[in-house]
């Protein structure tokens, strides 16, 4: 069986926008078995997008990708579940949605690979650092003792 994992999910600012969406995304991963153990509804600044990518800085995309998610309200969470950050991968699909497939997150809401839906963390260590860039300890739900 799969360790207990945590991962940051990010719906984006097209996500968002549309009427039901995120609610419909956000029950996906329950419905995967993955519990939502820390949400909110955020407008992300310019400087705390440009410090979440800060990883693609020297990428041609990094300005529009700061603009682009700091164009609307975002939903950030923790999920949390046996094997979260593939299993969340698996619901999002592949990056560039035009290669996503029916069914997947990207594949459903997402119409490029920039307007992609969502976000999800890759791997263990980039979601321990990605969690606590948007979350206190305090406001995640599940006790760190529940991780294996």
């Amino acid at each position: 069986m799969a360790s207990i994992e945590r991962t940051l999910s990010i719906l984006k600012p097209d996500a968002t926008a549309k009427p039901g969406v995120a609610g419909e995304i956000l029950a996906r991963f329950e419905r995967a078995g993955l519990e939502i153990i820390a949400m909110k509804k955020i407008r992300l600044s310019e400087e705390l997008a440009r410090g979440f990518y800060a990883v693609h800085k020297e990428r041609p995309f990094y300005a529009d990708l700061v603009k682009f998610m700091t164009s609307g309200p975002v939903v950030v969470s923790v999920l949390q579940g046996p094997g979260a950050i593939a299993a969340h991968r698996e619901l999002l699909g592949p990056t560039n949605s035009s290669e996503a497939p029916a069914g997947s997150v990207r594949g459903d809401f997402g119409t490029d690979i920039e307007r992609n839906a969502a976000h999800g963390s890759d791997a263990p260590e980039t979601a321990r650092v990605e969690i606590a860039y948007f979350f206190d300890a305090a406001e995640i739900l599940a006790p760190v003792e529940a991780l294996t």
